[in-house]
């Protein structure tokens, strides 16, 4: 395949990029740097509305990874970078694919789990309603910025995105230090539902939608095996052969994070991935400790 990457220099992107190439598809990276511009590397400007047509010639698929990190307090200005550095990517995108004469087949457009909110014990699947809170409303505009590829009649796969687990980056590796130190523990009171997946199985997920034709719409990225934050620390601890007793105190977090304690940190949701199931994906990383084992040993 000839596939376009909006955020292929990510955590995420960087490997889904590496995966794509190693299988010899002609992999060509959006930069925002003129001067790293190229033929494998189109420019663009989101927030100018700029982007180089030239690099759609050919793509039989684009896939958009693009967003701020919400990995930190939020300021009124980081909640509008948050958003907006989604939005204005997803729509440009969008939007210029719409355009062309001849368009892509596929645009696999990321979301997250956030979509869902802090939701307790309910289970959710991708037909679940959205929540109300800051988290949740930028994954609805973000999977509506879309609209005009699915419009255009490209098929759209939004795949919602959880817990993203490497050594390499995203919260295990923020996490590996305190717990490597017998300093880990629950956040808060533990209780929150974590959806998780390793990083390999978020790779072949997006590949796998980027060629199975059934698949559309939003698509949860996660593993089956949900568990609870306390429960997650435990076996974190037990495979590290480290006590995971230290609790992080809910106000030490809210001191901490401001807004994003409550709407990403104690926030949680049980999530199955109903479509990837229906559609026959295989999961190599189902369970927490044995994907734990896999990553860490």
């Amino acid at each position: 395949m000839n596939v376009l990457v909006a955020g292929g220099s990510g955590f995420v992107g960087t490997a889904l990029v590496a995966a794509l190439r190693a299988d010899r598809h002609r992999v060509r990276v959006l930069t925002r740097r003129r001067d790293e511009a190229g033929p494998d590397a189109p420019f663009w400007n989101p927030p100018a509305g700029e982007i180089d047509r030239a690099a759609f010639a050919g793509a039989d698929a684009v896939v958009n990874l693009s967003g701020a990190t919400i990995a930190t307090r939020w300021s009124p200005e980081k909640k509008r970078e948050i958003r907006e550095s989604r939005v204005r990517c997803t729509r440009l995108l969008a939007e210029t694919m719409a355009a062309l004469p001849e368009r892509p087949s596929v645009f696999v457009s990321a979301s997250a789990t956030g979509f869902y909110g802090d939701r307790g014990d309910e289970l959710l699947t991708e037909a679940a309603t959205p929540a109300g809170d800051f988290l949740a409303q930028v994954c609805v505009a973000w999977e509506d910025a879309a609209a005009p590829a699915r419009a255009a009649g490209i098929r759209v796969v939004h795949p919602r995105l959880g817990l993203v687990l490497s050594p390499a980056g995203g919260v295990l590796k923020q996490m590996l230090p305190p717990f490597r130190a017998g300093l880990g523990g629950p956040l808060g009171t533990g209780r929150q539902w974590w959806s998780w997946v390793v990083l390999h199985d978020v790779v072949a997920a997006l590949r796998f939608a980027l060629v199975t034709p059934t698949i559309g719409g939003p698509v949860n990225v996660v593993a089956p095996g949900a568990v609870r934050n306390a429960d997650f620390a435990k076996t974190l601890g037990a495979v590290l052969g480290r006590p995971a007793a230290v609790p992080v105190p809910t106000i030490a977090l809210r001191l901490l994070f401001g807004e994003a304690a409550e709407g990403a940190i104690l926030a949680g949701a049980r999530i199955a991935p109903t479509a990837l199931a229906a559609a026959g994906f295989p999961f190599a990383h189902p369970d927490l400790e044995p994907a734990l084992r896999h990553l860490l040993t």
